[in-house]
């Protein structure tokens, strides 16, 4: 190594994102779908967690034991603290991959996750990571990759690298300028280079709206996202050929909307994609179908094939609970090229049916649903689509009582240190909404906005007399130097920011709040 952070971004830390696809919870419906049985995850390790977020909600929501790492130590400390607040016992650290992956003292794991981590590090490290997964996932274990992919990144990778080198200028590293400046400087450089029209720009139209959006994203975001040294995006076929190497076969997409052909395809691409016989290929051909830039996929070594009967039944018997008020949830979704009508005749019935906000099996909703001439295909797609956009999740195996106490011990742990961090003035290297809470019903994460979350902790104080909530939540956001803002308008004065609380309070009070103590959340 030339450096000691190996051409990775440090002086920036990564955003406080939650990934439900790294939830151990997700595998058994999915696999299910693509008839493989998903092995008990007992001991699980995330490669490169960022803040720990995804790591610390898995950990402290399930029975699973939790080991990992991320290069960034700032980060490493944030995680080992949500560790120890929710006493879920994960074991997590400050090191590079170099160091952790060659450590004798870690179990076999049966789930290994490494998220957007691949595309962002060198030859050397993917070739540690390949060999750590070769030695230490256990025969039926599960994979997690998510990655930059091709087709869809071809236009928009000369731009990156443009922006990339622009940071790398002689005279930038001699001035000592901090990344998130060199990143400002990068995007004004383009900005104007695409006024002068280039024919790059004339060429590929939409890489204006991409720059736009780079503009308006977190720098904290576009550091990591697109700004280390050995960035790189990978065609499926090339991660299929490194990893079935190490001994490792493609399962399933671990996006759930990625399961269901009829919201990605038109009826002559799902024609061409049935005479493709094989399974790379198939693959490949869906990424250029839908230009694909990010894959999320399950790997397995040796995974145990269902039979049809098998398969039927492991679907029906998943539960399944709602994340999102029924009247919420939007019944036309966006995909890559068009705007999907989810039909009202089937989801209307399933999202009243889910209303109860209690965990449903998928057989008892389709008995329950059976007058409304809906079958258990219907819902099951439905179900998948409803995770897919994130609101529903499946829920794991039910533990014994005791079991169950200890992970809503932790979880209501975790939730109390993140209420705590929602209402404290934080120095600038550790701003950062957190918009999820951990559930002990789902084993992972779900979304409560920063607002709510005071609203949360305002009621351990007042108790149900929401009309004091927003004095609560109030002295926290002014505190902070911030304000609320109302169809796009930032409120000044307190007044009207303790009436827009106050209006949210009630309504987070009759709406938000019933579906959080159902999760075990509130």
């Amino acid at each position: 190594m030339t450096n000691w952070n190996d051409g990775y971004v440090v002086d920036i830390a990564y955003t406080y994102g939650y990934y439900p696809g790294m939830n151990p919870a997700r595998l058994p419906l999915a696999f299910a779908f693509h008839g493989l049985q998903a092995p008990a995850i007992q001991t699980a390790c995330e490669l490169g967690f960022g803040q720990g977020l995804s790591t610390n909600f898995h950990a402290a929501a399930s029975i699973t034991r939790w080991w990992g790492n991320d290069f960034n130590p700032l980060q490493a400390a944030f995680a080992q603290e949500l560790a120890a607040a929710s006493g879920s016992g994960a074991q997590l650290e400050d090191s590079s991959f170099s160091h952790f992956c060659r450590r004798d003292d870690l179990p076999d794991f049966d789930f290994i996750a490494l998220h957007g981590i691949w595309s962002w590090v060198s030859e050397d490290n993917r070739q540690i990571i390949l060999d750590f997964i070769d030695r230490k996932l256990k025969p039926g274990g599960v994979l997690y990759l998510s990655y930059n992919t091709q087709p869809g990144w071809s236009a928009f990778m000369p731009l990156r690298d443009l922006l990339v080198q622009h940071t790398q200028l002689a005279g930038n590293e001699e001035r000592g300028l901090p990344t998130a400046a060199r990143i400002e400087a990068a995007l004004a450089f383009a900005t104007r280079l695409f006024e002068t029209d280039p024919v790059y720009a004339q060429a590929n139209p939409f890489m204006r709206d991409r720059l736009k959006m780079l503009l308006q994203q977190p720098r904290s975001y576009l550091a990591h996202e697109y700004f280390n040294r050995d960035w790189h995006a990978e065609p499926f076929a090339e991660i299929h050929r490194g990893f079935s190497q190490a001994g490792l076969q493609f399962a399933c997409p671990a996006h759930y909307i990625d399961h269901l052909d009829m919201a990605n395809f038109t009826p002559a691409q799902r024609q061409y994609l049935a005479e493709i016989e094989d399974p790379v290929l198939y693959q490949s051909t869906r990424d250029f179908m839908v230009n694909q830039t990010f894959r999320r996929d399950y790997w397995v070594r040796g995974g145990q094939v269902l039979d049809e009967r098998q398969r039927v039944q492991a679907l029906a018997l998943q539960s399944v609970v709602l994340l999102t008020e029924p009247d919420k949830v939007p019944l036309t979704i966006q995909n890559v090229a068009s705007e999907i009508t989810l039909n009202r005749l089937i989801y209307e019935p399933i999202l009243q049916a889910l209303s109860d906000y209690q965990p449903h099996t998928l057989v008892d909703l389709a008995a329950s649903l059976a007058h409304r001439n809906l079958n258990l295909s219907q819902v099951i797609d439905s179900a998948l689509m409803l995770i897919g956009t994130g609101h529903a999740a499946p829920l794991p195996p039910e533990p014994d009582a005791a079991t169950f106490a200890q992970i809503a011990r932790r979880t209501a742990d975790l939730n109390a240190y993140l209420l705590q961090r929602a209402a404290m003035v934080l120095p600038d290297s550790q701003e950062g909404d957190i918009s999820h809470l951990a559930s002990p019903l789902t084993g992972g994460g779900v979304k409560v906005e920063r607002v709510e979350q005071l609203f949360l902790l305002a009621r351990e104080i007042c108790g149900d007399d929401v009309e004091a909530w927003p004095a609560q939540a109030w002295q926290h956001i002014a505190a902070q130097g911030k304000r609320l803002v109302r169809d796009g308008v930032r409120l000044e004065g307190e007044a009207e920011n303790l009436a827009e609380l106050a209006t949210q309070a009630r309504l987070f009070a009759r709406t938000r709040l019933p579906l959080l103590r159902a999760l075990q959340v509130a």
